[in-house]
């Protein structure tokens, strides 16, 4: 273990660093003026607070329940001020402008477009919509010194029966700034076999999925999204943890079920801040991903809903750090995790990999050393 290992990181350092997010929900991510604005000029007057530090807090706290289910609640005005086609460009613009002010290099951030047709839209127009939105996001962010390469992924419904019809959606503008697909909503009682057409439709197409399991539901759920469903990826993931035995010695036993997920590799889309909200964790240095990292499952960091969770990248990493003394090196072990598990082709990824993430976390890692050095010179002159 080399001195640098055992340093950890600055907030200022955290959120320069680069960061890659594949978990993110985009009706989870609005700044609360913008809500406050779009719901005034569509009319929408349901909305708690018409403040936007106190709307913030408002979600905030509404999503601290411990249940799943309430903390789902809150979208209902969220995606009420998302119904037309400008709302869904702004938004979605505002997503790529804020992450990347965050140090986010690579998102892939998912919505569902049938929860977005109130207003009129079409599923094409909505698709469109948050492209356009995506690109002008990165735009504006190149223009304030900062890059960022965003993926959308079309999200179907779980209580719904629209996923066929999604999954083939994401299919049609694949090409086109969407990269892949995803289930979401309440797990309990809608569990991923009841869209089993829509995934099997995508592996025929060749195309990239991920599924929202494990979080609120237990293994059943993972297994199901794995050995029935064929998931790339698993949203969360986190309740993998009930097939890990650890004894009173320190010793570890996995299951079949871990074992298989981490010997295939399978990516786990761990937030743990929303974990603790929804009550799939107790505490950040009780959350699973310290084990499943010291374990080396491929788990990554990521966001959830922003929003509701009053979070960034830069804050999830500053917790972690603070739970269990990570690194630099455990923040690019975790950003290069993220970055081989995302949907766009694989010479693409090692290029973000090899020129942006590490020599990013490099120039970090030399400041830290040449600073040491010069404390290191300064004692010594000091000492003649």
């Amino acid at each position: 273990m080399t001195s640098q290992t055992m340093q950890s990181p600055t907030t200022d350092q955290i959120a320069r660093a680069p960061k890659v997010l594949l978990h993110d929900h985009l009706d989870g991510g609005l700044r609360p003026g913008t809500i406050i604005e779009l719901a005034h000029a569509t009319g929408y007057t349901a909305l708690p607070e018409t403040d936007a530090d106190k709307l913030g807090v408002w979600f905030r706290e509404a999503a601290d329940s411990g249940s799943l289910e309430r903390y789902l609640e809150t979208f209902a005005h969220t995606c009420a001020v998302m119904q037309t086609r400008e709302a869904l460009v702004r938004v979605a613009a505002e997503c790529a402008e804020d992450l990347a002010k965050d140090g986010v290099v690579y998102a892939e951030i998912r919505y569902a477009p049938e929860q977005h047709l109130e207003g009129g839209l079409t599923l094409e127009e909505v698709v469109e919509a948050v492209n356009e939105g995506f690109r002008e996001g990165e735009r504006l962010a190149r223009e304030n010194g900062n890059r960022i390469r965003v993926g959308a992924l079309l999200t179907a419904m779980r209580h719904a029966a629209r996923a066929l019809e999604i999954a083939e959606l994401a299919n049609r503008y694949r090409d086109l700034g969407v990269v892949g697909f995803d289930i979401a909503g309440a797990e309990a009682g809608f569990p991923p076999t009841r869209h089993l057409d829509a995934f099997e439709y995508l592996k025929r197409e060749n195309n990239h999925f991920t599924i929202h399991a494990g979080e609120a539901f237990g293994l059943p759920s993972i297994w199901q999204a794995l050995q029935w469903c064929g998931a790339d990826r698993l949203g969360h993931g986190v309740r993998i943890i009930d097939d890990i035995e650890v004894a009173d010695d320190g010793t570890v036993k996995l299951g079949r079920l871990a074992s298989y997920v981490r010997d295939k590799r399978i990516p786990l889309e761990m937030c743990p801040t929303s974990n603790l909200q929804t009550g799939a964790a107790d505490s950040y240095d009780r959350h699973p991903i310290g084990l499943l990292r010291r374990l080396h499952f491929r788990t990554t960091v990521n966001t959830d809903n922003r929003l509701m969770s009053g979070t960034t990248m830069t804050r999830e990493f500053e917790h972690l750090v603070d739970a269990f003394g990570y690194t630099l090196d455990d923040m690019q072990w975790f950003t290069v995790n993220a970055m081989k598990s995302a949907f766009i082709p694989f010479d693409e990824r090692l290029a973000m990999i090899n020129d942006v993430i590490k020599p990013g976390y490099a120039e970090l890692k030399a400041e830290w050393l040449f600073r040491q050095t010069a404390v290191t010179s300064g004692s010594a002159s000091g000492a003649r």
